[in-house]
């Protein structure tokens, strides 16, 4: 049915301003012209379609805008009772910065483990940039996280490292991984106290006797980036990694990974989950095939 006229009444209906009805109207008479059947759509037909787009279109705006307006159909249908369900009103597409994760240009554990590995300028400097580099890549902190980190935070005793809550994200304890047991407690035993020119209980010490500021956490990770020149490598796609491998590497279950990476809400780590939508269509053509 393609009854452009009624949906656009009923887009005013709904409040949706002149611009937003006209970009919503152009995107549904693309999907109906070419989906003659699309009243009987299921939520795998909507899919397929989608993954079309998908290849079509790099802006991920414009691929959410397709999806949102082809809901908007939906929407209609429901509202005039041809429909009594919504084939497609969860599905939810990847998308780049509205915190968009783009996750071929995140890194593996293997490729993360190559930091450890850094050439070092300064000796005294090693097992301090080591302990940064093992907390950033095993925990996944964020700069401020490893900023406001205390020597009493770490807890050999239970192999657990406490990070405080903030404002942004919650409190957690953390397990350290084996190989970190020797470094940390190196370097809060011997180098720590040969770096130290004032006092304070913040874990990680500059080159200059002083806590660590953002700019030098920067540094340390940046001075890496000769290992893979063509990528993006900062303490932030570190973590984002990390938090993606937490769910696709090793399937740890969505909720503890919202724990462990200190989000508030589920949503902000759903989003590091990768399933690509050319595999969910095999999923569902697998388990439910077209007839």
């Amino acid at each position: 049915m393609n009854d452009l006229k009624n949906i656009e009444n009923y887009l005013y209906r709904m409040g949706h301003s002149k611009q937003t009805i006209k970009s919503y109207l152009y995107a549904i008479n693309n999907f109906l012209n070419v989906s003659p059947n699309a009243v009987n759509y299921k939520y795998k037909d909507v899919l397929n379609y989608m993954g079309e787009k998908v290849k079509n279109y790099k802006n991920s705006g414009t691929k959410n805008g397709i999806l949102g307006a082809v809901k908007k159909y939906y929407d209609y249908l429901v509202d005039i009772g041809r429909r009594n369900d919504h084939p497609c009103r969860r599905l939810i597409l990847s998308s780049r910065k509205n915190r968009d994760i783009i996750h071929q240009d995140l890194f593996t554990s293997e490729e993360l483990e190559m930091l450890m590995n850094r050439d070092e300028r300064y000796e005294k400097l090693r097992l301090k940039n080591q302990t940064l580099t093992s907390i950033l890549i095993y925990q996944g902190l964020t700069v401020g996280e490893m900023i406001n980190l205390k020597i009493n935070n770490i807890d050999f005793d239970n192999g657990t490292i406490y990070i405080k809550g903030s404002r942004k994200f919650a409190s957690r304890h953390l397990e350290l991984v084996p190989k970190q047991f020797r470094i940390i407690e190196k370097y809060i035993r011997e180098s720590r106290e040969n770096l130290l020119k004032c006092e304070t209980e913040k874990l990680l010490i500059g080159m200059r006797g002083h806590p660590i500021t953002v700019e030098d956490i920067n540094y340390v990770v940046e001075t890496s980036k000769p290992l893979f020149p063509d990528r993006n490598l900062n303490p932030m796609t570190v973590r984002m990694s990390v938090i993606a491998n937490w769910l696709n590497e090793k399937r740890i279950p969505l909720e503890q990974v919202q724990l462990m990476a200190g989000h508030k809400w589920i949503s902000a780590t759903a989003r590091f989950r990768f399933t690509p939508i050319e595999e969910q269509r095999e999923l569902i053509n697998k388990f439910h095939p077209l007839k």
